[in-house]
């Protein structure tokens, strides 16, 4: 017999699993957790479905990519060295 499980399950799952994601946990962490207390993957899929869908709607609008600028200083003279010039009077 297959066990009902009750309609708000995959709603506490999703706070269970949001909870302990910003508690510093990993996915795979918790979804080997989960499936060790008798958690489909199906449903830990279905769940995590729906954080990462949450997570997303939080974050800020992505903004045009910044422009990355090179500047570089102009060529300076190349000073000789004592004995580069003596090496060149000797040569």
């Amino acid at each position: 017999m297959v066990e009902q499980k009750p309609q708000g399950y995959i709603a506490n799952l999703v706070r269970y699993i949001r909870k302990n994601l910003s508690k510093g946990y990993t996915e795979e962490a918790l979804k080997w957790a989960l499936l060790s207390q008798g958690y489909t993957r199906a449903e830990f899929e279905k769940a995590i479905k729906i954080v990462h869908a949450d997570m997303a709607k939080e974050l800020p609008p992505v903004q045009e990519k910044p422009v990355i600028t090179i500047e570089t200083e102009p060529p300076q003279e190349v000073s000789t060295s004592f004995w580069q010039k003596i090496k060149l009077w000797f040569s």
